[in-house]
């Protein structure tokens, strides 16, 4: 069961996705400018999620109870730990390291499989400068897109902050990185992060200091 919902696959970088979820993130702010939590949503395709429904359905009654729930949502727990939940966020540049989620919900809705969690930084992260908040799979096993920019959300945004979502052009990317995607394919084509290139981020941008 847990090679079902292995998404971060070592896989080489120029691999086609396997799996693909629709996502939804909203990034909680406080009132003293403090990034409190990252809330996730993935919906996953229909193929995906009818084979999930395959091999977690232990009582074979065509749906997932809660227990049969409870066992996908920890392994996809288990799965996605070495690779931050697919999280990469950046504040002016810097990676920020995340906590990972003590733990995930999972839901089937419409014949296709729901994984909501949420997450804290490790260590205090206000918003000031500039600061990018990324979700994809480095190894393009998984496919996660964002629709529609406004499932890339702000709650509390300061006044002195600007939201914007970055959908890199995939032609244009490869064109500007064409050096740098061939040599990190042949030095190590599982091993590398290169995938952020053609992932879709929320930026933040803000001109006080906090």
């Amino acid at each position: 069961m847990i090679a079902v919902l292995s998404f971060g696959a070592a896989s080489p970088v120029f691999a086609h996705p396997h799996v693909f979820a629709e996502a939804r993130l909203d990034v909680l702010v406080s009132g003293n400018r403090q990034v409190e939590a990252l809330r996730h949503v993935w919906r996953f395709d229909d193929l995906f999620s009818s084979t999930v429904l395959v091999e977690f359905d232990q009582n074979r009654d065509l749906t997932l109870d809660p227990a049969e729930l409870e066992e996908v949502a920890n392994v996809v727990h288990e799965s996605l730990a070495d690779f931050n939940y697919f999280q990469i966020i950046t504040a002016d540049g810097k990676e920020v390291e995340m906590q990972p989620p003590e733990r995930l919900m999972a839901d089937f809705t419409d014949n296709q499989l729901l994984i909501m969690f949420e997450t804290q930084p490790a260590e205090p992260l206000i918003l000031a400068g500039e600061v990018r908040f990324g979700v994809y799979d480095p190894t393009f096993y998984t496919a996660i897109d964002f629709i529609h920019d406004e499932y890339l959300a702000v709650e509390n945004l300061p006044a002195d902050c600007a939201r914007d979502v970055i959908r890199p052009d995939p032609e244009e990317a490869i064109a500007q990185n064409q050096q740098t995607l061939t040599e990190a394919f042949f030095n190590d084509p599982a091993g590398n992060d290169l995938s952020s290139i053609f992932a879709t981020q929320l930026e933040i941008t803000c001109h006080a200091n906090g």
